[in-house]
């Protein structure tokens, strides 16, 4: 494994304003008589810490529900802006009465109506093994606190995982990761929901496709699809760059792990058998159905439609589903006739925020899915900083909205004109990040991270590789009759090289 030496790091605070100045809190940026390396603080440990530190310090802001607001009170936990569906669903779904997920129905007095848990398996799975870990006896309050706190517990090691699996993905831009730690939208929503541990899964998947791992990196694809669905888009920014590439035996390794891992985790408890032969478990289909029928809901453009209109857009999932096959044909455009391949975490990053976009939900915790693909797509503060102001105002937003709703005739609250702005920001933010790597994959010049001569460093095989297939004028360019595995193409402006 080739590893880099500490003055062939990019340092941000040299490189970025913002990071420059933030950097004074802590006696400014190094200077060139500064010895790197001599320390046990290597910038990956130091990004882990920072990582739980503010993991941390987002449990701390769910105390005042910990305490009181989770058990007591109709808007105390929205009032506080700390809401979990964690403990509500300990209960809910009947962790605390054993029952099995996808196997044992819920009973109706329970869940509100959900029969079976709407979980992929292997969220359900981690669900199920913090039930475990939980300690029987006491109020079921007290077990729902400690249900939250094993939760809490193990979503910060897949923080920790996250944290070191960026700072690693890039080989000269470890301080990257910093974005990704000190988010704060990251720490606000890191223990709402168990998105994290998908998170996570796709996290070590772009780190192993980095190293060349490209096995290794479509199964971390295929178990993250089984936990969330959204890392199964990512075989499409690949599928795209292995194209271009000539490159597409890495590609069908990847996939097909990625579909043999799915495989192996699903079908035990997808199928059942019976005397007729083998059937689909409803249990292990409810998330699909779930997610099929559910309407519009939370921050997501449909809902803004929907109540700016009156119209409850019955036909809301023909809609996403055309604006999702046109985006995906527009990002595939784009890779194909950029002038220069696009690197992998730009093309990732546009097709999972394109798909939080056009999605019936936007949620809070979605934007766990995109810090660690933007630190990657766009490493520059500024406009890092401007997206997670908009995510934090959606995030008061939605709880204020919540408190106002069902806080009765007193309206405490955001009225839904506010939310309704909340929602305008959370999705402008995303579109903003969005339109600045859609200008750095046209503009190479305008990357950050090819400043310094590099290719692509999350890349792979692709880092560096010759363009085979190409569309529009970037294709008409003199191209190599032959390529073997191991040409190298010397990309980048700068004068060092990768």
């Amino acid at each position: 494994m080739r590893s880099v030496r500490d003055d062939q790091r990019v340092r941000p605070t040299l490189e970025d304003e913002v990071a420059a100045a933030g950097s004074e809190l802590i006696g400014g940026p190094a200077g060139r008589r500064a010895l790197l390396g001599t320390s046990w603080w290597t910038p990956v440990r130091v990004i882990a810490l920072v990582a739980i530190g503010m993991f941390a310090l987002g449990m701390v802001q769910k105390l005042p529900c910990y305490d009181h607001g989770w058990f007591f009170g109709a808007t105390t936990q929205y009032t506080h802006a700390c809401y979990s569906d964690i403990p509500h669903l300990y209960s809910g779904r009947g962790f605390d009465q054993g029952l099995i997920p996808y196997f044992d129905r819920i009973p109706q007095s329970l869940s509100g109506g959900m029969d079976y848990l709407e979980y992929p398996v292997l969220t359900g799975l981690f669900m199920e093994v913090a039930a475990l870990l939980t300690p029987g006896g006491g109020t079921l309050q007290h077990r729902e606190q400690l249900y939250w706190l094993i939760n809490a517990g193990m979503l910060l090691a897949c923080t920790a995982v996250i944290a070191v699996c960026v700072a690693r993905t890039h080989r000269r831009r470890p301080w990257d990761a910093l974005l990704v730690a000190l988010a704060p939208a990251f720490a606000l929503t890191a223990t709402i929901n168990w998105d994290l541990f998908a998170v996570a899964l796709t996290a070590a998947a772009m780190l192993m496709w980095a190293r060349g791992r490209t096995l290794w990196a479509g199964a971390l694809i295929g178990l993250a699809a089984a936990a969330k669905l959204y890392p199964a888009l990512l075989l499409g920014p690949l599928f795209i760059l292995c194209l271009r590439a000539g490159r597409l035996r890495a590609f069908v390794t990847a996939a097909a792990a990625a579909v043999g891992a799915w495989l192996v985790v699903n079908v035990p408890v997808m199928l059942t058998h019976d005397a007729g032969g083998f059937h689909i478990r409803p249990g292990w289909a409810k998330f699909y159905t779930f997610s099929q029928d559910r309407p519009v809901d939370f921050g997501s453009v449909w809902l803004f439609i929907s109540q700016r209109t009156g119209d409850p857009l019955d036909d809301a999932n023909s809609y996403a589903t055309l604006l999702m096959v046109l985006g995906c044909l527009a990002i595939a455009v784009l890779g194909l006739r950029a002038p220069r391949r696009p690197r992998l975490a730009q093309l990732a990053f546009l097709v999972v925020a394109l798909f939080i976009l056009v999605n019936k939900v936007y949620s809070p915790q979605y934007v766990l899915w995109l810090v660690p693909l933007a630190a990657l797509a766009r490493p520059k503060w500024r406009d890092f900083l401007i997206w997670q102001a908009c995510e934090v105002l959606y995030f008061l937003g939605i709880w204020f909205y919540l408190a106002y709703t069902g806080s009765g005739d007193k309206h405490q609250g955001l009225p839904p004109e506010g939310y309704q702005l909340a929602i305008v920001l959370h999705l402008l933010g995303t579109l903003y990040l969005c339109a600045l790597v859609v200008r750095d994959v046209l503009l190479p010049e305008r990357d950050v991270v090819r400043r310094d001569g590099s290719d692509d460093p999350s890349g792979g095989i692709l880092d560096g590789a010759p363009d085979i297939w190409v569309l529009g004028p970037a294709g008409r360019r003199e191209r190599p009759a032959e390529v073997s595995d191991v040409a190298r193409v010397q990309w980048g402006t700068g004068s060092r090289t990768p």
